[in-house]
C-alpha cells in the first residue's frame, strides 16, 4: 500500500500559485485515474485536475477557497481501497527501491512544471503529524536553489502573476523592491492593492507612460454597506479577476467605438445551401460565426495595425494572427483563442472553434489555450444585445462586438432604378479600439473591409 501527494499543479510558466475552487471528492471517495478530483483557479484558466492514480482520497488538506502555491500538497490518495479504515490512512510503506514516487494528477494537455526543478518530497513510511508534514513539503518544494545566478526567493518574488505585472505597471511599481504575503515574499494582488490605496515608497516605483507621477495616489469611492436584508458574497476568482482586466484595460487603452451594420443576406443563404454537405463531411456544426473570424482574418492581414500591440514608445506587429473568442459561462467569461487562424480554412476554423468553446464549458481547456490571443471577438448578439462597446483585451489594441443577427426591412435599389423594400438578414457589428495606435479611419476602413468580406464570401470558401 502507499499513499500518493496530491500536488497544486502549475498551470504555465509564469504562474506560481493557484486557488483550490471546489472539492469534487470527499474523504473516503473512491476515484479511477485520470478522474477528476478538484477544481482550481487561477488568473489564465480554470480547469479540473485528474486523479493520478486509481484508489481513496485518504485526507484533504486544503479546504476550498484556498490559495496555495505550486507544488503544495493539497490532498493524499491511498492506491489500496483496503487500506483505508474509518476515515484515516493507514501508515503507508516505504516506497520500493527503483520505483518513481508518484507524482501530482496533472491537467489534460498541459503538463506542470515543477518550480524548484526537484520532485515532490517522498512519503516516509511513518507519518508525521500534519503541521510538520506541510511544514516539510513546504521547505522542500520552495528550497532557495540556484537558478541563472538568481535564488529561487528572487525568481518568484519578480515572476508574480500576470496580473500584478501588468498592475504594478500601470501604476508605476517595481515588483524587484516589493515584499510581500506570498511565498518566499511574492508580492500578491491583495499585497499591491494595499500598495496602491495605502501608498508607497519613492525607492519602490517605476516611470511608467500608464502611471505618471501621482497616479493612483488619487481620492477613492468609500466602500458601500450592506443594508439590513441584503446578502453578501465575496466574488469567485474568475470574477475577481475579470474586474481587475476589465479596469485596467480601461486605464491603459484610450477606447473609441465605431459601429456598422452588415448584411450578412448572402452568407445565411451560403450556409443554407452547403450546410448539411459541410457537417457530412466534416462532423462540425456550422454556424455564422466561423464566417465571420476568417473574414476578420482577411481583414487582419490587410490592416496589420490592428493585429498589434503596444509597449510603451514601440508598436510589437504580430505576426501570427490569434482570434480569442469570448465564451460565456455560467461562473463567468473565458476567451479561449483560435492559434494560427491566418493558416486554417472554413472548416479548420469551425472545428477548432466548436472544440474550444466546448472544452471552456466542461473546463478542459490547458493555459496555453487561453494565451496569447492577438484580436479577439465577442458575441453577445445570441442574447439578443443590438451592439455594444466592448472592452479591449490587454495587450490587444482592438475588440470586435457582434450584435444580434436578425431579419429587417431595409430599402434596396431595384433592378429599374426604382428603390424597393426588402427582407435582408443583419447585424451591426461594433469595433473598440485603442486610439494611442488606430485611427477612427483605419478602423473605419477595418471594419469596412470586414463587412465586404463577409457580404461577398466566395461560394468556393466553403
Amino acid at each position: 500500500m502507499a499513499l500518493v501527494d496530491i500536488i497544486m499543479p502549475q498551470m504555465g510558466e509564469s504562474i506560481a500559485e493557484g486557488t483550490l475552487s471546489k472539492w469534487l471528492k470527499k474523504v473516503g471517495d473512491e476515484v479511477k485515474r485520470d478522474e477528476p478530483i478538484f477544481e482550481i483557479s487561477t488568473d489564465k484558466v480554470d480547469a479540473e485536475i485528474p486523479a493520478s492514480d486509481a484508489g481513496v482520497i485518504a485526507e484533504i488538506l486544503v479546504k476550498e477557497g484556498e490559495t496555495v502555491a505550486v507544488q503544495t500538497v493539497v490532498a493524499r490518495l491511498e492506491t489500496e481501497k483496503g487500506a483505508f479504515v474509518g476515515g484515516e490512512p493507514k501508515v503507508a510503506g516505504p516506497i520500493s527501491a527503483g520505483k518513481e514516487p508518484a507524482r501530482a494528477a496533472e491537467p489534460v494537455a498541459t503538463a506542470a512544471a515543477a518550480t524548484s526543478g526537484g520532485p515532490p518530497p517522498k512519503t516516509e513510511s511513518t507519518a508525521p503529524p500534519l503541521a510538520a508534514r506541510n511544514q516539510s513539503t513546504a521547505d522542500a518544494s520552495f528550497s532557495p536553489l540556484s537558478h541563472n545566478g538568481a535564488s529561487f526567493e528572487e525568481r518568484i518574488r519578480t515572476k508574480s502573476s500576470p496580473l500584478v505585472r501588468k498592475m504594478a505597471a500601470e501604476h508605476g511599481f517595481d515588483l524587484s523592491g516589493l515584499r510581500g504575503s506570498g511565498v518566499a515574499g511574492r508580492v500578491t494582488k491583495k499585497d499591491l492593492m494595499g500598495f496602491i490605496s495605502e501608498g508607497i515608497p519613492e525607492t519602490a516605483r517605476t516611470a511608467s507612460m500608464h502611471a505618471p507621477s501621482g497616479a493612483g495616489d488619487g481620492s477613492h469611492f468609500p466602500l458601500p454597506e450592506p443594508w439590513p436584508g441584503d446578502r453578501v458574497e465575496p466574488m469567485s476568482k474568475m470574477r475577481a479577476l475579470i474586474s481587475d482586466h476589465m479596469v485596467a484595460s480601461r486605464r491603459t487603452s484610450a477606447h473609441v467605438t465605431s459601429f456598422m451594420e452588415i448584411d450578412l443576406t448572402h452568407v445565411a443563404r451560403l450556409r443554407a445551401r452547403k450546410r448539411a454537405e459541410f457537417e457530412a463531411a466534416t462532423g462540425q456544426k456550422l454556424t455564422y460565426m466561423p464566417f465571420i473570424i476568417a473574414s476578420v482574418v482577411q481583414g487582419l492581414k490587410t490592416f496589420p495595425i490592428v493585429n498589434s500591440s503596444v509597449a510603451g514608445k514601440n508598436i510589437i506587429y504580430r505576426r501570427p494572427i490569434n482570434i480569442g473568442v469570448a465564451v460565456a459561462l455560467d461562473w463567468g467569461l473565458i476567451v479561449p483563442v483560435i492559434k494560427n487562424a491566418e493558416n486554417l480554412s472554413l472548416a479548420g476554423i469551425t472545428r477548432a472553434l466548436n472544440d474550444l468553446a466546448a472544452r471552456a464549458r466542461s473546463k478542459k481547456l490547458s493555459p496555453e489555450e487561453v494565451q496569447d490571443g492577438t484580436f479577439t471577438i465577442t458575441n453577445p448578439g445570441v442574447f439578443g444585445s443590438l451592439m455594444g462597446t466592448p472592452i479591449i483585451s490587454q495587450p490587444q489594441v482592438a475588440i470586435l462586438g457582434v450584435g444580434a443577427i436578425e431579419k429587417r426591412p431595409k430599402i434596396m435599389p431595384g433592378h429599374d432604378g426604382e428603390d424597393t423594400i426588402a427582407i435582408r438578414t443583419c447585424a451591426y457589428f461594433s469595433i473598440s479600439f485603442d486610439h494611442r495606435v488606430i485611427d477612427g479611419a483605419v478602423a473605419d476602413q477595418f471594419l469596412a473591409y470586414v463587412r465586404k468580406t463577409i457580404e461577398e464570401y466566395p461560394e468556393g470558401g466553403v
